[in-house]
């Protein structure tokens, strides 16, 4: 099974969307290897940002929406034919600054789509503005004197919003990653997985996330709403990644 096209990546070199792309294929090929997943029935989407070059890369069925509309559109694909694996690529700038209504009303019907959001806490498209996702202080072309709001946590708001499943990783860790959205793409309901992906060339934080991420336990308990929620909110010492929530609900599209 060849998953790689023909296109040129271009991609900043070393740029850890690379390194999604890489953890998403071998996932791809463990899930099609342990008959977990039908090629033809995969559908790749994404939204418009440097995350969205990734369906270029991908020997699937692919669609690319407009900014900010991946979500919803990948709604429509999973509600047309709900035997599809839809997963969404999406970046902090695509689904939280443009598209978040269409991101909250996904989580909050329990659509059985996959959200795999790239998080590089700016606009890196569009040369480094700042985003919801921006830490305070931040500085680029659209706050040259520094962001004055603090970020909004993605994972609490999934959890808020009612998805049923709601991880972090990092994407310099591909073993890791991979394991995240195996787990992802076989949770049958929103599933919703934060990708911390360092812009190496308009906000390097990969000295900063070097030491500080921290796997969560394995006996850490996914059907606990409260100690999700706790757990989320802890960044600061260390960056808690891993599987914080999942639970078992009727789908949107079954419901339908």
């Amino acid at each position: 099974m060849e998953l790689a096209t023909k296109s040129k990546i271009t991609w900043c070199p070393g740029c850890p969307n690379a390194t999604i792309l890489v953890a998403y294929r071998k996932a791809i090929t463990e899930l099609v290897t342990e008959g977990k997943l039908k090629i033809e029935n995969l559908v790749s989407a994404a939204g418009i940002g440097c995350h969205g070059k990734i369906t270029d890369y991908l020997n699937t069925n692919t669609f690319e929406a407009l900014h900010g509309r991946a979500v919803s559109s990948a709604t429509g694909i999973k509600l047309g034919n709900k035997d599809l694996e839809v997963v969404v690529f999406t970046g902090d700038g695509d689904s939280f600054s443009e598209g978040f209504s269409h991101l909250a009303h996904a989580a909050k019907r329990n659509v059985g789509i996959s959200v795999f959001l790239h998080n590089n806490e700016t606009f890196a498209l569009t040369t480094g503005q700042a985003t919801f996702l921006s830490p305070t202080g931040f500085k680029g072309p659209s706050t040259p004197g520094g962001d004055p709001d603090e970020p909004m946590n993605p994972l609490l708001i999934m959890l808020a919003m009612g998805a049923t499943f709601v991880a972090r990783t990092y994407a310099l860790d591909i073993e890791g990653t991979k394991r995240i959205m195996k787990d992802a793409m076989s949770h049958k309901g929103f599933a919703f997985v934060e990708i911390i992906q360092p812009c190496i060339t308009f906000f390097d934080t990969r000295e900063h996330y070097k030491n500080i991420i921290e796997w969560l336990p394995v006996d850490f308990p996914r059907n606990d709403l409260g100690k999700a929620i706790e757990k989320v909110r802890e960044i600061g010492e260390k960056v808690p990644v891993g599987i914080f929530y999942q639970v078992q609900k009727p789908t949107f599209e079954d419901k339908i």
